[in-house]
């Protein structure tokens, strides 16, 4: 029992692990902008790089090396993503640090995936659902604890030094890793257009539907989540640290929630789930007109957007499971990949939203998303028989 808590804890700190490398960039922008006498802008790319790179290169390379032994493709990756870390840490220049940023965006989605598969097939059935929630709420543990240390930790020494201590805990979650992951697991292995049948599947098709919905959902307010802090509700700076931190927390109490549901029939209770969200997103507008009930408004969304995300995963994986085995590393994949899909498209349009209209308006076009989501719910319970 000790050993296998272990091992669900090692793979939640390789979300982190994941998390502060790709969330670190964002916290010490300024910072490296300063060091390499670039514009912002210019060193905004660098999270559109990556974002860019992962969401392309966490498919194929996950298609192609379905059929290799998951242990040795894990530690291969890990090394990969080590060199790319410490490469980031050293980088000279600003095209060295793109190097180094492409290196661990090619890499991360599939690491992350290979961890979901590990605990869909290590995981007793009655533990999967909280182990799987936990390892997405490691994301939400590095926005909120590891990014803001590394940022300190940055002002304090340099940007650089942030990159080392990822290194540094890299080199640790290697070594466990490496003691506790099972050098063999069941495997069944397939071409590639034979994985890309379960791209077929109605459920599957809807599920990718609602995870590109509800990330267009959330992008529309988190895209300008500080402004609204600040120039709607009227925070000031200080504060909006604060609230940021209290918003953070509320999304790793989503990620507790979404193991609850996923336990207990998730299916089913997405609909209510969906329906509240869109409501939400209705009220947002007005809300923002107060201090307490705009920050109550947004920290219910941050819990809800992020309170499905186990269900979807686990249809997927049961789908695979059951109908396509040679798809199981696909499987795991697709949420991190439409994931992407929704932030861009939630973005753009929030984007879009205030240039014609008042920043508050940002919710009702969430609601449309949210609308969206509640309908491909509907039909994917309808579909799975709940």
């Amino acid at each position: 029992m000790v050993h296998a808590r272990l091992r669900s804890f090692t793979f939640i700190l390789v979300a982190f692990m994941l998390g502060c490398n790709e969330f670190m960039v964002v916290g010490v922008l300024s910072d490296i902008a300063r060091s390499y006498h670039a514009s912002l802008s210019t060193v905004g790319f660098l999270v559109t790089a990556f974002a860019l790179v992962y969401a392309i290169s966490t498919p194929l390379i996950t298609m192609l090396t379905s059929n290799w032994n998951r242990y040795r493709l894990l530690m291969g990756l890990m090394v990969v993503f080590l060199v790319g870390n410490t490469l980031t840490a050293l980088a000279p220049s600003l095209t060295w640090l793109l190097i180094a940023r492409v290196i661990t965006a090619l890499v991360a989605g599939t690491i992350i995936s290979l961890v979901n598969l590990l605990v869909s097939i290590i995981t007793p059935p009655n533990r999967r659902p909280m182990v799987m929630a936990w390892v997405g709420a490691g994301f939400s543990i590095a926005s909120v604890i590891g990014v803001p240390l590394g940022t300190t930790i940055a002002t304090l020494l340099s940007w650089h030094a942030s990159f080392w201590i990822i290194s540094g805990l890299t080199v640790v979650v290697f070594g466990l890793l490496a003691w506790l992951t099972p050098r063999d697991t069941p495997q069944v292995k397939g071409r590639l257009n034979e994985q890309l049948v379960l791209l077929k599947n109605r459920q599957v098709l809807l599920g990718i539907g609602i995870v590109v919905a509800v990330l267009s959902l959330q992008y529309t307010f988190y895209t300008y989540i500080r402004p609204l802090i600040t120039t709607v509700m009227g925070f000031n700076l200080t504060s909006l640290n604060w609230l940021l931190l209290v918003l953070g927390l509320m999304s790793i109490v989503g990620n507790e929630l979404a193991g609850i549901i996923a336990g207990h029939q998730g299916v089913r209770h997405l609909p209510a789930l969906f329906a509240i969200m869109t409501l939400l997103s209705l009220v947002l507008g007005p809300a923002l007109g107060n201090k307490l009930t705009g920050m109550v408004v947004l920290a219910l969304l941050c819990i809800l957007v992020v309170a499905y995300g186990t269900t979807i995963q686990l249809v997927f994986i049961a789908i695979a499971e059951k109908d396509y085995p040679q798809s199981l590393a696909l499987a795991t994949s697709l949420p991190s990949i439409f994931a992407n899909v929704g932030i861009s498209l939630g973005s753009f349009t929030a984007s879009t939203t205030v240039r014609f209209w008042a920043l508050p308006t940002v919710g009702y076009v969430g609601a449309v998303y949210g609308v969206l989501a509640l309908i491909l719910a509907v039909a994917l319970r309808k579909q799975a028989g709940k």
